[in-house]
């Protein structure tokens, strides 16, 4: 790492925000459980429209599900990345080093830009209105499952390493 990095990383553990969280382990508590619920919104969003996407719950209209979980989905995302923002600032320097924390952030992006992709692509606006399914969707699904699983182990890896 370099040192300007490293500086960087050292000023943001300086920021009053991260050193509320590590004195007060009650702020800490709520920062961590806040970021729990909403990677849980996150997946909870996910895996049932990703499900869906590959043919499961067909009973299910997709016009109906994937307007809905795509915007539970982000609002858990938005929720997520701020919360996370704070945990990382507690130890940002460790974090940094993680194997595993570099890996969650990996696989988020690869996670956030399949759904942005995917969302740009007229095959998804035909099956969000309910449509058929075509196999670049179904394949943007699968990816989605794999790689949102990835980062819920990686996530909870960081603790082991």
């Amino acid at each position: 790492m370099s040192n300007l990095a490293n500086e960087a990383l050292l000023a943001l553990a300086a920021w009053p925000g991260a050193a509320l969280l590590r004195r007060s382990s009650f702020a800490y508590l709520l920062a961590n459980a806040t970021h729990i619920l909403s990677v849980g919104l996150v997946v909870g969003a996910i895996v049932p429209l990703d499900l869906r996407l590959l043919g499961l719950f067909r009973r299910r209209s997709l016009a109906v599900l994937a307007p809905f979980l795509s915007r539970c989905a982000a609002v858990g995302m938005a929720c997520a990345l701020m919360t996370g923002a704070l945990l990382f600032s507690v130890r940002p320097v460790e974090y940094a080093g993680n194997p595993a924390f570099l890996a969650k952030l990996g696989l988020i992006a690869v996670g956030v830009a399949n759904a942005l992709l995917l969302r740009r692509r007229a095959a998804w606006r035909d099956a969000a209105s309910g449509g058929p399914v075509d196999a670049g969707v179904r394949l943007a699904a699968a990816l989605s499952l794999v790689v949102w699983t990835g980062a819920v182990v990686a996530g909870r890896w960081i603790g082991f390493l």
